[in-house]
């Protein structure tokens, strides 16, 4: 084990070196076997090595919050504009339509309503992933939690193991805590303990610093969209992220919640894979917004 007396913090992240692909589109992937590129590859489009990610999983641990009353209403129209879809398997199976032809990125552990971003170390069988045909698992980990970081863990570790036997890569999504600071040196850890556990993509969130973030974590990073903001904020978090060195978006509540969430996925999309600014994303979908 490390001698942690003398652990001194990261310093130089070569933000001026861009990193290297090694010949496949996907950070970090280019030793996989073909399987789990394959999978990557309908997450995050060849072209831009970015992603647009629709998430509609708050369910399984909140209800019919704002926006996820009907998924059928509400979501279904929206699908054709993602690049991929995070949800849990109950709404796949009950509510998705298989002909959708879009990768999902399957909810894969279990929550609780009191502890709502933690789990209990509860992994649905991956069984159930492969019969669903899932493009990625989503696991949760929280760091610095004293009663739940050697649980989620073991819960990140034991879905890499199953993925990893099976061809299907796992999403590792930092937990925010009320008691955790939400700053770089708290998702540059969780993040680099996603992907040092075996993770292949993850989740977390924008912040100050979010370049050295980016820069430590070998494989893809995607930004959580958090609590609903107003459009235009939404955008320029999205500008910030692919900017800083994100490789797309996982948004949740700045879609389904937006004034008019079809134009909002079609300007993020456009701000991810078309290089828009927030001003002309915004303009984009205020001209979406009018043309309905």
């Amino acid at each position: 084990m490390a001698d942690l007396d003398d652990l001194r913090e990261g310093r130089d992240f070569g933000l001026e070196v861009a990193a290297g692909n090694q010949g496949y589109h996907v950070k970090g992937a280019a030793h996989l076997p073909w399987g789990m590129k394959d999978r990557l590859s309908r997450i995050f489009n060849p072209k831009t090595g970015r992603t647009v990610m629709l998430a509609f999983d708050h369910g399984f641990i909140m209800g019919p919050t704002s926006g996820l009353e009907r998924i059928d209403l509400n979501i279904i129209p929206l699908i054709q504009y993602a690049d991929c879809l995070m949800c849990t398997r109950g709404i796949l199976q009950s509510v998705i339509p298989p002909d959708t032809n879009k990768p999902v990125c399957l909810r894969s552990d279990a929550g609780t309503t009191i502890l709502t971003e933690l789990n209990d170390n509860v992994l649905i069988d991956i069984e159930d992933a492969i019969r669903l045909n899932v493009s990625a698992m989503a696991v949760m980990l929280s760091i610095g939690d004293p009663d739940f970081e050697a649980k989620t863990i073991a819960n990140l570790y034991k879905a890499v193991d199953l993925g990893s036997r099976y061809g299907i890569p796992v999403m590792g999504v930092t937990a925010v805590g009320k008691q955790m600071v939400r700053d770089a040196r708290y998702f540059g850890l969780a993040s680099r303990i996603c992907a040092e556990n075996g993770a292949n993509i993850v989740k977390t969130y924008y912040c100050e610093g979010f370049e050295k973030v980016a820069a430590a974590c070998p494989v893809p990073v995607v930004i959580a969209g958090g609590k609903k903001l107003p459009e235009k904020e939404a955008l320029e978090l999205c500008y910030k992220a692919v900017n800083d060195g994100a490789s797309g978006v996982d948004m949740g509540r700045n879609v389904f919640q937006s004034a008019s969430p079809a134009a909002m996925i079609q300007a993020i999309h456009a701000v991810v894979h078309d290089g828009l600014n927030p001003e002309q994303g915004y303009g984009l979908f205020n001209d979406l917004l009018n043309s309905d």
